[in-house]
């Protein structure tokens, strides 16, 4: 696990869960007002 945190940082393993996690919210998102248009 060494070698992997010595070629990225940490502050880049933070910045792509951040993006991860906003990227599956706005996914949610999409999806929601997807299945509340397809109910009207």
């Amino acid at each position: 696990m060494s070698d992997i945190e010595e070629k990225f940082p940490r502050t880049l393993w933070i910045r792509l869960i951040i993006y991860i996690a906003v990227g599956h919210l706005f996914a949610g998102f999409l999806w929601l007002l997807f299945e509340v248009g397809a109910k009207q």
